[in-house]
């Protein structure tokens, strides 16, 4: 596998796993995390991965605690030393195959309050927006940016539209978007600037459920189209 290390700050490294998005760099960067799931670092405070890379939070105390020799090297030379041992000579368990996930959305409205706005930036019709956000599987990159937010490859460009130049201050919980060519769900309430086109009541982001995202990197999706009064019953099945 190929990869290379180098130093983020004085208590972290990253593993570069590559430099485009695509499920091939992906499989690498699952695999680093499983490696590092197996693993018992005292010294390692949390790992966090990207499209392309994994980034491993360090204590230097404890790194320094950790060898064993009167003269220690410096905390980044040992985690690196360790990486490569680990990412050398270890192979990890088998990848466990991804779930695939059916998201249920309730377009336009006050649930979609950019769905209009989408299909005249791209020439089409509301109508025609949703059969293309929902005529495929989208790939789960990575969870990020907010609790439980997942990161999709797979939109086509056809309905594809830049970020508000304004962000809104609040996006309701389940808001599925677009932002460029890509499009995601807000698991929580929180700022944003993508284009809001729907909106599902499948929780995203339980805080009491192990895990408690029910997306993982590595999933897929497929969104289903609702209307409001399965929205509402679905909303009271998820409560």
């Amino acid at each position: 596998m190929k990869y290379q290390l180098y130093p983020l700050g004085d208590q972290a490294i990253v593993i570069d796993l590559g430099d485009s998005i695509n499920k091939d760099i992906h499989q690498r960067v699952r695999t680093v995390m499983l490696q590092l799931d197996e693993q018992s670092f005292d010294w390692m405070i949390e790992y966090v991965s990207s499209f392309t890379s994994v980034t491993i939070y360090y204590d230097p105390i404890k790194v320094i605690k950790a060898q064993s020799c009167s003269s220690p090297t410096l905390p980044y030379d040992f985690v690196a030393q360790t990486i490569n041992r680990l990412l050398q000579t270890s192979e990890p368990k088998r990848i466990t195959d991804p779930q695939v996930v059916e998201i249920p959305v309730l377009y336009g409205g006050k649930a979609g309050p950019d769905l209009k706005e989408v299909a005249q930036y791209n020439r089409l019709a509301p109508k025609e927006v949703i059969d293309i956000h929902t005529s495929k599987a989208y790939f789960v990159y990575m969870i990020g940016f907010a609790p439980g937010f997942p990161y999709l490859g797979g939109m086509s460009k056809r309905i594809a539209m830049p970020r508000k130049p304004t962000p809104r201050l609040s996006i309701p919980a389940g808001s599925v978007g677009i932002a460029g060519e890509q499009t995601g769900i807000y698991p929580i309430a929180t700022p944003g600037g993508w284009q809001i086109i729907g909106q599902t009541p499948v929780k995203l982001f339980t805080p009491s459920y192990s895990p408690p995202s029910l997306l993982q990197a590595g999933d897929s999706i497929r969104f289903t189209s609702i209307t409001a009064e399965e929205f509402e019953a679905l909303g009271d099945k998820h409560d």
